[in-house]
């Protein structure tokens, strides 16, 4: 008799998920209001006070292009003052990632687009030029004694806007290709919502048996509103860590009309309902999602749990793992 897994529920899902906020990056990327790095610092104190112990503080790209994220560094410093803080950033160049390796933090995001005319029209170079990059990120990471993780995150993994279609058989050489380069984990995102779950379930699901653990996250937007069916799908394969941003802001500036990425206090709600431990305090999101709405006036926000608020019944992930 096989013992039983701690690690997953008899139903298959894991006992466990993290939720990666990416809304300080991602998210106010996307939009014009620039949020002063005083809120911002209360945002990340705030998220980690609700239990968050993942969040990606912003990117170390020129401010002259992303003037929303330039106080990156100082968020990092910050960030990093939270004990079990895991903080990440984004970083698209061997420049950005030396800035990301001298401010310590702990992980740094290399996007790559598997689509090649997203990846030259968002980051000026082929996939393949993505991976050659990646690989002098790790020289420079090894040179410097850094224990900075390196991710390699690839976008636009179940199609593209400017291209059309996405072949699964590229995506997933280009899985292999950014751990052959050095990557240390790897990860997969819907960038432009054209995902569906039956997609999510073989192209994860054949990640998982080539890459095994190192398939790190799962990023979905819900531009099309299946962002929450794509997580439930890419969890049924094994897959327990997910970026998301509160209030679902962020997208894709080539893909107009998107709705932005799966909401951080929705996604919180469907794992704990469903007896899935976060670690989250879900009231405290939605209080800080009220919060920040007040710093971002005249910004579209997204998500469904802030108007209707949680069932009276609801008990939450603790309680139903005592149960």
């Amino acid at each position: 008799m096989t013992a039983p897994d701690p690690t997953h529920h008899a139903n298959g899902f894991p006992a466990r998920a993290v939720i990666r906020e990416v809304g300080l990056r991602d998210g106010l990327q996307s939009i014009q209001t620039i949020v002063p790095t005083e809120h911002k610092r209360e945002w990340i104190q705030a998220a980690y006070d609700a239990g968050q112990r993942e969040i990606e503080v912003g990117s170390f790209v020129p401010a002259r292009l992303l003037p929303q994220l330039a106080d990156t560094a100082e968020l990092v410093a910050f960030a990093r003052t939270l004990p079990e803080l895991f903080v990440s950033v984004l970083v698209p160049n061997l420049r950005g990632a030396e800035n990301a390796l001298a401010s310590g933090a702990d992980l740094l995001l290399v996007p790559l687009s598997a689509s090649h005319a997203h990846s030259v029209a968002n980051l000026r170079k082929t996939p393949d030029e993505v991976v050659a990059e990646v690989a002098r990120i790790r020289a420079a990471r090894d040179a410097a004694g850094a224990r900075t993780l390196i991710e390699g995150g690839v976008g636009t993994a179940f199609g593209c806007t400017l291209q059309g279609e996405v072949s699964p058989d590229e995506v997933l050489r280009l899985l292999q290709a950014l751990l052959d380069a050095g990557a240390d984990r790897v990860s997969l995102a819907d960038t432009v919502g054209y995902a569906d779950p039956r997609m999510v379930a073989e192209l994860f699901g054949r990640a998982r048996a080539l890459v095994g653990e190192r398939l790190w996250c799962g990023h979905f937007h819900d531009t099309r509103g299946l962002g929450l069916a794509n997580v439930m799908a890419a969890l049924q394969t094994g897959v327990n860590r997910f970026d998301a941003c509160l209030a679902g802001i962020g997208g894709c500036p080539h893909a107009p009309g998107a709705s932005g990425n799966v909401t951080t206090e929705d996604l919180a709600y469907l794992l704990a309902s469903m007896g899935i431990d976060t670690g989250l305090d879900i009231g405290a999101l939605l209080a800080l999602r009220h919060r920040v709405a007040g710093w971002l006036k005249g910004e579209t926000l997204h998500g469904t749990l802030w108007r209707a608020g949680l069932p009276r019944n609801f008990a939450g992930a603790s309680a139903r793992a005592a149960a």
